[in-house]
């Protein structure tokens, strides 16, 4: 048993969608860090290339808006120009919408759905060529959804496409698990908590306060994610297949009754 190589992702080549900041960043500088080749992706051209040239020469920036199915499309055309296969897809990208229930516009119900729900699937199915090429049984290739508690349990806010998206990018991972296995592409999904980021100004801004509503008794950290995504990404998790692991310090499954702002 080698436990350093169960952990390692030298040698593979990862794409990460939102990856110029907060979570994705996180995600791409320990894949960067365990071996891998890194490519990021974002909105913002300029925050991308930033991100790309900050975490080194092992880091590319293929900048691409990812809310619409041509854009899924284009960004799998331009990766597939960089690369001959792909060994680890990160959905990542993501936006939040909030507002009451009289006054909830279909402008941030289709922004939500679109970016959260239907990017990664579309993103996923037009990369598929590209996730085959590599993978066997003994080395699978993965696809890491990241979902959130949101989708597991409701937090205080209306935020009603937010809640729906990520319950149903939950489900979706368990259907493309069940179909893309027969591949040798893993499907898995990482559930975030309370971490601090823009989306998430509760946990970035007012940290002490919030961890008092945690089990326990703080908000995730970049060491915890970065842990548990390489677990995914490397050969180490090649056995979870179609699970969602929470990562919230026990607000889902060992709070008595607490709520959160995440």
């Amino acid at each position: 048993m080698n436990i350093p190589a169960l952990f390692s992702l030298e040698g593979k080549i990862a794409l990460v969608t939102g990856g110029s900041r907060n979570l994705g960043k996180t995600i791409a500088k320990a894949y960067i860090a365990q071996g891998a080749k890194v490519y990021i992706t974002s909105r913002k051209a300029d925050d991308c290339a930033a991100t790309a040239e900050e975490l080194g020469p092992n880091c590319h920036a293929l900048p691409q808006d990812l809310s619409t199915v041509e854009g899924a499309r284009a960004l799998a055309a331009m990766f597939a120009e960089k690369e001959e296969k792909l060994d680890i897809l990160v959905n990542n990208a993501g936006a939040a919408w909030g507002a009451s229930f009289e006054d909830f516009p279909e402008s941030g119900w289709d922004k939500v759905m679109d970016l959260n729900l239907k990017s990664p699937f579309f993103l996923t199915q037009a990369l598929y060529k590209l996730l085959k090429v590599g993978a066997s049984k003994g080395a699978p290739a993965k696809v890491i959804n990241i979902t959130s508690i949101d989708g597991q349990r409701l937090n205080p806010w209306e935020t009603y496409s937010y809640h729906a998206s990520k319950s149903g990018l939950i489900y979706l991972t368990k259907r493309l698990a069940a179909r893309l296995v027969r591949d040798n592409i893993v499907v898995s999904s990482i559930a975030p908590g309370a971490f601090a980021s823009d989306m998430n100004t509760a946990a970035r801004d007012n940290a002490d306060e919030v961890g008092k509503h945690i089990p326990m008794g703080r908000i995730g950290t970049e060491d915890d994610l970065a842990g548990t995504a390489i677990y995914l990404a490397s050969r180490a998790g090649d056995y979870v297949v179609g699970d969602t692991i929470s990562l919230d310090g026990g607000i889902v499954h060992a709070s008595l009754g607490q709520t959160t702002d995440t």
